[in-house]
């Protein structure tokens, strides 16, 4: 057992020294660690989950997953937990162990409606925060707290206090996609679905737009609002290229390219439709294009192709490392041992929880 947790990225699963108990674990108490083993009472309570997933995930590599699938669904209703997951979650997690899916604003505006005492959040870390900020009294976990994100780490609160210094009276805009600490001075935030509704509702010139370069440059081809930028940019999107998708559109000018706006302006001019990971989804299940070239993070690919098998995805796809750290091993550790619990300190979180609710709250 130990050397399978090692081999997945988790860790052993030794109960804590009473001493050493966290507040979660006092609270909820450490569980033992279910037995893992591919058997055939596993094979049957999982025959449907993995209907959904065979055409993304090899029959052989489901003996493996299949164990975890079952030992954190029926850990998660002993809990009385709750999972979200991010679309960029691999279709193991996605599909088959999250109660809730979404980008990060249909996660941000469920985990606020959440009724569960305990959210396990499937994503990176910034996302996690959120979900404390809108429920301060649950209790919030994240498998892997050093799931973080390059776009988030791009700017310090320190950093927008010196922007407000330079633009007095600017407001400022913050995409979702960062600490707690940068929207605690913000105004309002919004995610890559509303980020146009956001910055027109404030009724102004001009603001300040943080931290996503390319987003902000997007959003500036929407708006005559003037947005005064941060370069701060997504490691998984900013490695595409103009260039690689029109190699693509030579080889086959039927394929159909769709693209997320964090990706460079020239990835954007290139494709055929621009949106959230929520309104790529829709697009593809409402066009259902015989091929098609999703310009993000590759797991989400295999979610979407999951659920619409006539579509051919063509992959030139990057992977988000951060994401990445977010397995179902550290899921069932998560639930089992009641870690790892992210906190915010509450001067922080009564300020930044305000941006986010301005959001939410905004009328389309």
């Amino acid at each position: 057992m130990e050397a399978q947790f090692a081999a997945a990225g988790a860790r052993a699963p030794f109960p804590p020294v009473a001493s050493e108990l966290t507040p979660a674990q006092r609270r909820f108490g450490v569980l033992p660690m279910p037995t893992i083993a591919w058997t055939p009472e596993v094979e049957a309570a999982t025959a449907h989950l993995y209907e959904k997933v065979k055409d993304v995930i090899p029959s052989v590599e489901w003996p493996f997953f299949a164990p975890y699938v079952k030992a954190i669904n029926e850990l998660k209703a002993q809990r009385g937990a709750v999972i979200l997951a991010h679309n960029y979650q691999t279709p193991e997690i996605f599909h088959c162990v999250a109660d809730v899916v979404g980008d990060s604003l249909q996660l941000a505006r469920l985990a606020a409606k959440a009724k569960e005492d305990i959210i396990v959040q499937c994503g990176v870390h910034f996302m996690a925060e959120t979900s404390k900020l809108l429920s301060p009294e649950k209790t919030v976990l994240i498998p892997d707290s050093r799931a973080g994100c390059s776009l988030a780490a791009s700017i310090t609160g320190a950093d927008v206090r010196l922007l407000k210094q330079k633009y007095p009276g600017v407001p400022v805009v913050t995409y979702v996609n960062s600490s707690a600490d940068v929207k605690a001075e913000t105004d309002i935030c919004c995610t890559s679905s509303n980020a146009v509704h956001v910055v027109e509702s404030l009724g102004v010139d001009r603001v300040i737009f943080l931290p996503d370069e390319y987003l902000g440059k997007y959003v500036q081809t929407q708006t005559k609002v003037q947005l005064i930028l941060w370069k701060g940019h997504c490691e998984v999107h900013e490695r595409f290229t103009g260039a690689e998708l029109r190699a693509y559109r030579d080889a086959d000018p039927t394929i159909r390219i769709i693209a997320h706006p964090e990706c460079p302006p020239d990835v954007i001019a290139e494709a055929d439709f621009t949106g959230s990971t929520a309104h790529m989804i829709d697009w593809v299940k409402t066009k259902q294009p015989r091929r098609v070239v999703m310009v993000t993070e590759c797991s989400m690919a295999d979610n979407v192709a999951a659920e619409a098998p006539k579509v051919e995805f063509v992959r030139p796809c990057n992977l988000c490392p951060h994401m990445k750290r977010i397995t179902l091993p550290k899921i069932l550790d998560s639930l089992v041992n009641m870690r790892e619990e992210v906190l915010i300190d509450p001067a922080i979180a009564e300020k930044a929880r305000l941006p986010i609710e301005r959001m939410i709250n905004l009328k389309n």
